[in-house]
């Protein structure tokens, strides 16, 4: 009886904690996760029908994810200069028209129109439309985070359930984001098997809207302005148009300069931000930030390994899209049940227990290389699938723990006034983190290419598969992987192994 009581109360729990003010953001991160509804569409139809290699797909993921570098720009918008009177309303619907433009853009390439093709070429279009897009993503993102602060009432309350109502509010976001991850999943796959390309882009159309309903039943208008902050926002701008120039000055290593740049200026920025924030805490951000850092900064295979997944273990549309589904539902319930633990354990033991799961279960993708599912079919009856089945199945539930004790401390001490902006700058210095994984992917995969077969439009075979390199980025993104995370954990937060010391960064955990 016990435990079936604990039982209900886990389940019960995020249900409760749902009010009428969370409607907006949740919807806005709904839509978020339903983005993903086109992405199996989308890989195979840039395999398909654009002449893009690894290298340059890489490159493009640097570019698309430059939106989320700048995005203080974006959240001093959001936290200064109200448009037609509102500060979130009116930018998610700037955001709707964005991500409306790259539906039509995608479609557009796809369903070869001829007022979209006489723009540019279709890689060229590609690359646009997925900035655009991005673009979109970026500014409901921002509307969401300062909302995620501010529908917690602090009148009243103690800190104690102030912090605990933050946390469950990133909770709940992740949550729906993760649901509609886990919606569309399975139907992007199911769909993208069965219909064209043009009409799986079009079909995206209907995301946009869902968070215009959103913000549009709720009458959303945030009481605190301040100032515009000209070092961060015309800094903010001037490092935007520098970016722009160095992405089209074709200079080498440009893409690498841009990084260290934008890491400098966020650094500098949060300094500025934080230069009233108290010692111990910023001891603790500090620690966190640069531990996750690390943890998100991982190289990736690359596309690469998809591509082998789909030539030689014949893996198709319909299945990695079953793959997705079973991996966001799983993750669903994973993040469900661990929110006891996310929210009461040390930062440091989260992320190694993260970082050792995740190595364990990257094996077996290494070990398919190798002819394990050759094997495992002989010997035990059940191949490749099955694998990588139970792999998702294992891995899944731990795919968004680590960015959930981050949110939270991040709401918490956010700033009365400069909540968007503050949120942007620390989602910025995050998602450099994914940047610097992407360029070491990208220096990999010049190392050891990885090829796949590219025919023209005649059926003209112009570049043959290759896969023979992709033992060694296996390998190497493995180890590095674990060994990495391991040691900066280990390094700044050290204390958090250690029963009742806590003293390197004492606020790491949101107790």
């Amino acid at each position: 009886m016990l435990f079936l009581q604990v039982l209900t109360d886990n389940i019960l729990t995020p249900i409760k904690a749902i009010k009428r003010s969370y409607l907006p953001l949740l919807m806005i991160y709904f839509a978020y996760g339903a983005s993903t509804f086109s992405g199996i569409a989308e890989s195979f139809y840039v395999k398909e029908h654009l002449n893009i290699d690894a290298a340059a797909l890489l490159m493009i993921s640097v570019w698309v994810g430059l939106p989320w570098t700048i995005k203080m720009v974006f959240g001093q918008f959001a936290d200064s200069i109200p448009i037609f009177g509102n500060a979130r309303k009116s930018y998610v619907y700037i955001a709707a028209f964005f991500m409306i433009l790259q539906s039509l853009l995608m479609a557009g390439i796809a369903g070869d129109w001829d007022g979209v093709l006489w723009l540019a070429s279709k890689e060229s279009i590609y690359l646009v439309a997925s900035v655009i897009g991005i673009i979109g993503l970026v500014l409901q993102d921002v509307v969401a985070d300062a909302m995620s602060v501010e529908v917690v009432k602090r009148e009243g309350r103690n800190e104690q359930e102030i912090n605990a109502e933050l946390a469950m509010v990133q909770l709940l976001g992740r949550l729906f984001l993760m649901g509609a991850i886990f919606l569309v999943a399975g139907l992007g796959g199911w769909l993208a098997e069965r219909y064209s390309y043009e009409t799986i882009f079009l079909l995206t159309l209907i995301i946009p809207f869902i968070s215009i309903i959103g913000v549009s039943l709720v009458n959303l208008q945030t009481k605190i302005f301040k100032p515009i902050n000209p070092l961060i926002l015309y800094g903010g701008l001037t490092f935007m148009a520098w970016v722009i120039i160095m992405g089209f000055s074709h200079l080498p290593y440009s893409q690498e300069v841009i990084f260290v740049v934008s890491l400098a200026v966020i650094v500098f920025l949060l300094s500025k931000v934080t230069k009233d924030v108290e010692r111990d805490t910023l001891r603790a951000i500090v620690c966190a930030a640069i531990v996750i850092f690390v943890f998100r900064s991982t190289p990736g295979i690359g596309p690469g390994a998809q591509w082998w997944q789909i030539d030689v273990l014949g893996f198709d549309k319909n299945f990695f899209g079953t793959l997705n589904q079973i991996g966001s539902g799983l993750a669903i319930i994973g993040m469900w049940f661990a929110a006891k633990w996310l929210t009461e354990k040390p930062i440091g033991q989260i992320l190694m227990v993260l970082t050792i799961v995740s190595t364990v279960l990257s094996l077996p993708l290494l070990g398919m290389y190798y002819g394990l599912h050759e094997w495992t079919q002989q010997h035990l009856g059940f191949g490749a699938r099955t694998i990588a089945l139970v792999d998702t199945a294992l891995a899944s539930p731990f795919a968004q723990l680590s960015m959930v004790p981050m949110l939270a401390l991040i709401a918490i001490h956010a700033p009365k006034g400069n909540v968007a902006t503050w949120f942007a700058l620390m989602a910025s210095f995050m998602n450099l983190a994914l940047t610097a994984g992407t360029l070491v992917s990208k220096f990999l995969n010049n190392i050891w290419v990885v090829t796949r077969e590219v025919k023209d439009t005649s059926g003209n075979i112009i570049a043959a598969a290759d896969y023979s390199e992709l033992g060694n980025l296996l390998w190497f993104t493995t180890i590095w992987g674990f060994i990495l995370p391991v040691t900066v954990i280990f390094f700044f937060l050290r204390k958090d192994f250690k029963r009742g010391s806590l003293e390197s960064c004492k606020n790491s955990s949101l107790r």
